[in-house]
């Protein structure tokens, strides 16, 4: 030992036992050798060898030297490594190398050896794990932390480790490499930005998904050095994101993606970052705001993530960029929603208002991705969703966008058939989501025929999947109609009826295409083609499609016999499908992917498909029903009562055998229908004998057992059965059998003979009957009808009172409490009516008769004997009988011929009656007959009267009426332009003339230069040319001028020698003149023809007489304001009034709702829609706007002058002065009506002032007494309360559609009949009311009596009459207007329409 201690000090390096000395004298192998030798005695010392660690201190240096270190062979340089880390092992904590640079070169020779342990299979890779394994365990590295070049040294071998790990790497070297590089960093004084780095650039996305276990390493780093890396964390984002220096480090660019790697390593590493990010926020530049949110997005919508509950102020302040200015950030926004309701559900109240602002956001794109976000959600997870978002999808499907409406329309379908048809989220879910369904149908009333395929695709692969097996779909659909809200029955039942008209259209178009070649098929060909065309989207190429399609058709046999069977009554569900496949498979092209001529072909095979109904399908519908009415069927798990499901089966097969007659012609059907027939539910048997109506054309030679049994059940339906069912029995028998003159015999003998006008309510069956029958063969029963009419119906019983009626203030009960006197008697008038309109001629002159018996009863208020004995209720029933009697009498050309000006007139006031329901189905009536092209045009002008009416719904369903009308006949003249013959009965335009001489003759309009009778003349003016001014087609409005000018040039050809009668006329020609300039800026161009007017109303133009006098007082020139025509929107369901939100805000989400009325048609694209989509064209207003429910009445400054004005003390003389309508009673009748009504008037004073009794005479009647006269009517308060239900309509449209065979027409009456039971005035609310602008402000639930039918009273109190305007300059009076109007239009804001051009929406919120 001695002698190793001499050689130590004497600087001779010491070897192990056996190892001669290692030089540069020795082979390589003699060396590694060698070296081996001393690793094994290194690493079999441990630190308490004092003596060895003396004896081989030499040798440790002599490892040290240079020529080791740059040994040229790898093998040598490892043995040398691992010998140098285990004498820092063993010499610790003191290194024999005291010079630092020595100390630099020893550590990165040991960091290059480091790279060795990449090849995991290399031989010496266990020698390589040693020498990891040591310097971690021993912390080797720390020896430098005394360095000045540490930071080169660390980060040199921090990059070494990280580029070297790799998955071939257990888990010891994984945690070795975490130990040597966590001991650097906690236990050293700093962390440089340039080894911060190193770690941190293995986070960043693209090193990350380069190296995954290099991303993996540096993870396990941080999280185990977090709290002492967090400080130099903190001070790398502080000066890139605070100080803006991004020169500190190449990483400053990935700085969002590392504080989200950061993030998800451990939260705590960025406690002093995020309230930066909250800066950032708020920064202006656009960009660096979206990568910010882009970053927090991801955050706060990690599945773990905690920080929106730890950091708020933050989570509040992300939530302020859904109002960002800068779209993308929006967007993002949006986008982010998704993750945040799936991953934290808690967080969804908070994002709600924020997505609702954002769903009404100006950009398509956000709208769509709002829509996106939450179904996505919804299909994860229903209870992910509040009500409120799924709202907002709802109010996106009336979006301006075709692309946000799609989007809305298939998420709520496919939310509807998760939850409710697969029946995955249970019975509390599929009830969440009930209201989809009605929902998604409703959109079928929209104009656009995209929305409409939409849902025809939605319902056949959705809502009633038409793949699943026959028997489950059909219950599927069973269900889903009984579970149906009525607006959705009735769109899905137009859904059908289009879909079979589209099917009769092609079948006409494949006879056509068979026909012999001609000019005259090819113009029938190109004719049908254009029909065709309307039915598919874009119609300008669609067009192009479907004469190539006619082409095709003409040329292939095969495709065209495939097409036929598919529009074939016959064809199966299973055999449209092959079709189908087989037509579009022969169409397409594999070298053509996308075809649009094939696209188109598709839309079209898709609608004209039987996908659903088949003789199959109505033989397991007709089961279904059966178990319901057995018991055996599961109505009550499916939520629906037993009896409204067997109720809504015959109604479903009611429907189809409109649309699928064929498919009913089996024995089993027509036996369960039979049983539907004994049941007795009223609306089943109903229904029954519609189907059997409809579908029973051949049973008496194909089904003559079912003939013999159903025979006797419709005798004794038609002469003891309710009145509808009888009605339905004679039709039935009309369309069933061969000899229908025996059996009508049979039941009208015995009907006639026992007619009994004391047993009243067992007459309304045998009326009705007999009704029926007189229409379907008034030859056969001539001679009885006659008698029976005249001496029956006319002396027995109307024109006698046998019960008095019940004295009451109401002018109107429901139908259940109507006297069945009175009952009788509408059905006496309608079998009147009706025998008339089986007979269609006037050569007894029994037509003539009938008028003067309805103009009496329209002149006595519906009290024909006058004696009165009848009620208020029940004259009203009578009145509204009478005018619509009169009406259906006008559709038939050899009436109307006879219907004198003064009858026209008398039915026209009908429209402002004092009842509110009368005005109500008398105006349903009148539209009804119009939109059918049978009444005649002068018609549609007494719709001007209803400027006039006093409650708003009323005036906006006229509006919507009048839009409707005006739009079908300008359509219809479009497609059949070669009918110039009767251009006079359809053009539009042609109204003009009849609603000058209407007004010319209104019996309010007396003094004929009175100021405050011309502005109301000007008001129903603007009120028809408002609408038919809004297109100036073909220079229109040079024509209407024309018109005008014409009429002034004439006479009245209903006085024509009467002075002041041509006055008023002239007078309110001025009028329309003086709209038409205020309106128009082509008025005075050349009209492209000269106007026809009608001989009736007028005479022809006297060549001598020259008419320039300007009839107008002038201070009516201050009430012409000039401004353009609006555009007539189609805004609400046209069959019933719309609900008044009064002065109440109503909510985005309530505005964007689609409410189609009880009432409305079931055409779809009408009018009839309560909340429509308007035209982009027609729209003014921010796109999130688009949708939003504007009300139909559009009160606009410069379209509707002042309604409200106070208008002055009516004098008695002036009141005394005004014609009466109707005939003068008697004195003494008329004194002994007054003096009764006023007993019961005053005995019996109702609590609300409302449904009080006519202070005054209504308008042009009689004063009922002198005293009533002198009452000062009640000021009404605004709204009504509920309606009493209006009477079932006349059944006679129905019959009138049989015996036409208009059965489409004939079920829209039927509903009609029904929903008008419902109908009901909404009642208004919100602010205290101002001064009303009229003097009675609305009606009550009885239809409060006005002065006039349907007109406010003229206030009798003294008011203090406004000045004169005759000095005054027009902007003044202007003004005056202005402000009135500002005044009313303040009060209605919330339910008017924003005229086009004037006030825009409001923008979006931020």
């Amino acid at each position: 030992m001695a002698h190793s201690k001499a050689r130590a000090a004497d600087g001779k390096v010491t070897y192990p036992p056996g190892v001669k000395e290692i030089s540069d004298k020795i082979s390589k192998e003699e060396m590694v050798r060698r070296l081996k030798m001393v690793v094994k005695t290194f690493m079999d010392m441990d630190q308490d060898s004092e003596e060895e660690k003396e004896l081989y201190l030499n040798l440790a240096l002599h490892l040290a030297s240079d020529f080791f270190l740059k040994h040229p062979d790898k093998d040598v340089r490892l043995l040398v490594a691992c010998c140098l880390a285990d004498i820092f092992r063993i010499y610790a904590p003191e290194a024999p190398y005291t010079s630092p640079d020595k100390l630099k070169d020893i550590f990165m020779f040991i960091t290059r050896q480091l790279k060795g342990l990449e090849d995991t299979k290399s031989a010496q890779f266990n020698r390589y794990f040693y020498l990891l394994e040591n310097i971690a365990w021993v912390k080797s590295y720390n020896i430098c932390f005394e360095l000045e070049d540490s930071n080169e040294i660390f980060t040199q071998l921090y990059r070494t480790l990280f580029q070297v790990i790799n998955n071939g790497h257990n888990q010891k070297v994984h945690m070795h490499m975490v130990d040597l590089m966590s001991s650097i960093i906690c236990e050293g004084d700093t962390v440089s930005q340039e080894l911060l780095d190193t770690v941190l650039v293995n986070l960043v996305p693209a090193h990350k998904n380069l190296n995954k276990q290099a991303y993996d390493l540096a993870k396990a780093l941080l999280k185990r050095t977090a709290q002492a890396i967090e400080p130099y964390i903190t001070n790398f984002f502080n000066q890139v994101l605070m100080l803006g220096k991004t020169s500190v480090s190449d990483l400053s660019e990935h700085v969002f993606d590392l504080i989200l790697e950061l993030y998800n390593i451990d939260s705590h590493l960025l406690l002093s970052v995020l309230p930066q990010l909250e800066f950032k926020l708020k920064s202006n530049d656009n960009d660096e705001r979206l990568q910010v949110v882009k970053l927090l997005a991801k955050m706060f919508g990690a599945k773990d993530s905690e920080l929106a509950a730890q950091n708020k102020p933050l989570w509040q302040c992300y939530l302020g960029r859904f109002n960002d200015i800068h779209v993308p950030i929006r967007l993002e926004c949006v986008k982010f929603a998704s993750h945040c309701l799936m991953n934290h559900p808690d967080l969804a109240k908070d994002l709600t208002e924020y997505l609702r602002v954002r769903s009404h956001d100006p950009e398509e794109a956000i709208r769509h991705d709002v829509i996106v976000s939450i179904v996505t959600a919804a299909k994860k997870d229903l209870s992910l969703v509040n009500d409120a978002l799924l709202n907002f999808v709802k109010e996106r499907t009336l979006d301006k966008r075709w692309r946000v409406r799609k989007e809305a329309m298939m998420g709520l379908a496919s939310i509807y058939r998760k939850y409710s048809l697969q029946g995955e989220g249970g019975r509390e879910a599929s009830k969440q989501i009930s209201w989809i369904k009605d929902k998604l149908l409703h959109i079928y009333y929209q104009n656009s025929i995209d929305d409409r395929l939409l849902v025809e695709r939605v319902f056949a692969q959705y809502m009633v999947p038409h793949n699943l097996e026959t028997t489950e779909r059909m219950k599927c659909l069973y269900y889903l109609y009984a579970t149906l809200d009525t607006n959705a029955v009735k769109a899905l039942n137009e859904m059908w009826k289009c879909q079979n008209l589209l099917r009769h259209h092609v079948k006409d178009l494949l006879d056509l295409v068979k026909k012999p070649k001609s000019e005259a098929s090819n113009k029938a060909v190109f004719a049908k083609v254009m029909v065709i065309t309307r039915n598919l989207p874009d119609p300008g190429k669609a067009q192009d499609f479907v004469k190539k399609l006619a082409q095709v058709l003409d040329d292939d046999e095969r495709i065209r016999d495939q097409l036929e069977t598919l529009v074939s009554p016959t064809c199966s569900c299973k055999q449209a499908e092959v079709c189908v496949r087989d037509i579009t498979k022969k169409l397409g092209s594999p070298k053509q992917p996308s075809n649009p001529f094939l696209e188109m072909v598709k839309f079209l095979l898709e609608r004209i498909a039987p996908v659903h109904i088949d003789t199959e399908s109505i033989s397991a519908l007709i089961k279904q029903v059966n178990k319901s009415i057995d018991g055996t069927a599961d109505d009550e798990e499916e939520g629906v009562p037993t009896e409204e499901a067997i109720r809504a089966g015959l109604e479903l097969l009611k429907v189809l055998s409109f649309t699928h007659p064929v498919s009913f012609h089996s024995a089993e059907t027509f036996e369960s229908l039979l049983g539907c027939l004994k049941m007795d539910d009223e609306k089943v048997a109903e229904a029954a004998l519609q189907i059997f109506k409809n579908t029973g054309s051949k049973m008496e030679e194909s089904f003559p057992h079912i003939k013999s049994v159903l025979l006797p059940v419709l005798q004794a339906k038609a002469k003891r059965g309710p009145p509808r069912q009888a009605k339905y029995a004679i039709h039935c028998i009309n369309a069933m059998f061969s000899n229908r003159d025996t059996h009508f015999a049979q039941i009208f003998e015995p009907l006639h003979k026992g007619l009994d006008p004391a047993n009243l309510e067992q007459l309304i069956t045998p009326l009705t009957t007999l009704g029926h029958l007189a229409q379907l063969a008034p030859e056969q029963f001539a001679a009885p009808l006659k008698s029976l009419v005249a001496n029956f119906i006319v002396k027995d019983l109307l024109m006698n009172d046998r019960i008095p009626g019940k004295k009451t203030t109401k002018l109107w009960v429901p139908d259940d409490e109507v006297s069945p006197e009175t009952l009788a008697k509408i059905q006496g008038i309608k079998l009147m009516v009706r025998w008339l309109l089986g007979v269609k001629n006037n050569q007894s002159k029994s037509g003539n008769s009938t008028l003067r018996m309805l103009t009496a009863i329209l002149h006595s208020d519906g009290d024909l004997t006058e004696q009165g004995r009848m009620g208020k209720p029940d004259m009203s029933r009578l009145r509204l009988a009478a005018a619509c009697a009169l009406l259906k009498l006008a559709q038939e050309p050899c009436y109307h011929e006879i219907i004198t000006l003064e009858q026209y007139q008398l039915c026209a006031l009908v429209i402002n009656d004092e009842c509110y329901q009368v005005r109500q189905c008398f105006s349903q009536k009148l539209h009804r007959g119009l939109c059918r092209l049978r009444l005649p045009l002068e018609y549609m002008a007494v719709f001007a009267l209803c400027a006039k009416d006093p409650v708003k719904e009323r005036r906006a369903h006229a509006r919507q009426c009048l839009v409707k009308n005006v739009n079908i006949r300008r359509e219809y003249l479009k497609q059949h332009a070669a009918i110039s013959d009767k251009l006079f009965s359809l053009l539009p335009e042609y109204v003009v003339p009849y609603t000058i001489h209407l007004l010319a003759h209104d019996p309010d309009y007396v003094k004929v230069q009175d100021i405050e009778q011309l502005k109301e003349i000007k008001e129903a003016l603007w009120f028809v040319l408002e609408i038919i001014m809004a297109k100036n087609e073909n220079n229109s409005h040079a024509f209407i001028r024309k018109m005008v000018e014409n009429m002034k040039q004439t006479k009245d050809a209903q006085a024509a020698s009467d002075p002041k009668t041509n006055e008023k006329l002239y007078t309110v020609c001025d009028v329309a003149m003086n709209i038409i300039m205020s309106k128009s800026t082509t008025y005075s161009l050349e009209s492209p023809k000269d106007p026809v007017l009608p001989s009736r109303f007028f005479t022809k133009p006297d060549k001598n007489f020259s008419n320039t006098k300007n009839y107008l007082p002038p201070e009516m020139k201050a009430f012409f304001t000039p401004g353009k025509p609006k555009s007539a929107n189609v805004l609400g369901a046209v069959n019933k009034p719309l609900s008044s939100a009064g002065k109440q805000l109503q909510s985005k989400a309530s505005r964007m709702e689609t409410n189609s009325n009880e009432d409305s048609s079931s055409n779809p694209g009408s009018p009839q829609r309560s909340k429509t989509r308007h035209d982009s064209t027609e729209m003014d207003h921010s796109e999130n706007e688009d949708i939003s429910l504007k009300r139909a009445d559009s009160v606009d400054k410069d379209i509707e002058k002042p309604r409200g004005r106070k208008r002055g003390v009516t004098t008695s003389d002036d009141q005394e002065s005004k014609p009466k309508r109707g005939r003068k009673k008697s004195a003494a009748n008329t004194t002994a009506a007054a003096d009764s009504e006023d007993q019961w008037d005053e005995d019996n004073r109702p609590e609300d002032e409302q449904n009080s009794p006519p202070k005054k005479g209504r308008r042009g009647r009689p004063p009922k007494s002198a005293a009533a006269n002198q009452d000062t009517p009640s000021k009404g308060r605004r709204g009504r309360k509920k309606a009493a239900p209006p009477p079932e309509d006349d059944e006679d449209e129905e019959e009138e559609e049989e015996e036409r065979g208009d059965e489409e027409a004939e079920e829209d009456d039927d509903e009609d009949d029904r929903s008008a039971e419902n109908m009901e005035v909404k009642p208004k609310g919100g602010r205290q009311a101002r001064t009303p602008r009229r003097s009675q402000g609305s009606e009550s639930a009885e239809s409060t009596p006005q002065k006039r039918r349907g007109r406010p009273p003229k206030s009798a109190q003294p008011a203090a009459k406004k000045p004169t305007r005759g000095g005054r300059s027009k902007a003044a009076a202007a003004k005056d207007d202005s402000e009135e109007e500002d005044e009313e239009g303040e009060e209605e804001q919330e339910d008017e329409p924003t005229p086009k051009g004037r006030k825009k929406a409001a923008g979006r919120r931020r």
